[in-house]
């Protein structure tokens, strides 16, 4: 992805999101600038992956097969092992109309997929099977604000403003919105993007960024470039 588009979507996709009353954390207003002069500040936003994160899979096709997402909290993956400490995430994310976020599993996250406002969220679904990969015959069970659901296998979920989904590791899922943008809230358990992805296709998490202009805001995926 060119910077210039990463810039263009930071800056549409912020303003969607006050649309709905949502305000992202201070920090998200830094400039590059400010995160270099406050680096030593920074390290718990870094370590822990806060803030931007814009995706096209690797693939160039953002508003066919992308998404938008901020970290807004964040534990640390050693902490679940002792079951004590900050063992949670939170994120806020965009889905456009028709833009899908690819089928992939979480290995260690449960995850609770949250339409925040705007048109409706579609999630296809399926079970894994023993071996990790897509079970395309076996039915498939999720929670639904509460209240169990057990869909055909490759069904398709459609939730809307206000409704929510439970995941738990191993449901393989793709999503994207349906009429227009989506609003999504995620509240999870400890999130690592750079393990606990399982994607169905080989593609990437993240983006490669062709330098073509200035960034407004630093990607998360720019920190160890950036800051180090």
């Amino acid at each position: 992805m060119r910077r210039s588009r990463v810039n263009e979507i930071i800056r549409e996709s912020d303003e969607f999101i006050r649309s709905f009353g949502y305000r992202l954390p201070p920090f998200a207003y830094l400039t590059p600038d400010e995160m270099r002069a406050q680096r030593d500040t920074l390290g718990g936003i870094i370590a822990a992956r806060l803030g931007w994160d814009i995706t096209d899979y690797g693939e160039g096709r953002f508003d066919e097969l992308g998404l938008f997402l901020f970290t807004v909290r964040n534990g640390n993956p050693g902490d679940l092992a002792t079951g004590r400490g900050m063992l949670y995430a939170e994120k806020i994310m965009v889905s456009r109309r028709d833009q899908l976020s690819p089928m992939h599993r979480h290995v260690v996250k449960a995850e609770d997929i949250i339409n925040r406002g705007g048109g409706t969220l579609a999630l296809r679904l399926y079970a894994s099977g023993t071996d990790g990969g897509i079970d395309r015959t076996s039915p498939v069970s999720v929670t639904t604000d509460g209240i169990e659901r057990r869909l055909v296998a490759g069904d398709v979920l459609r939730l809307g403003p206000g409704e929510s989904v439970t995941l738990l590791p191993g449901v393989w899922h793709a999503f994207w919105g349906e009429n227009e943008d989506v609003l999504i809230g995620e509240v999870s358990t400890v999130n690592d993007d750079l393990t606990d992805n399982v994607f169905e296709q080989p593609i990437a998490r993240f983006s490669d960024v062709e330098e073509d202009e200035q960034p407004v805001r630093l990607l998360v995926s720019d920190y160890d470039r950036w800051l180090n």
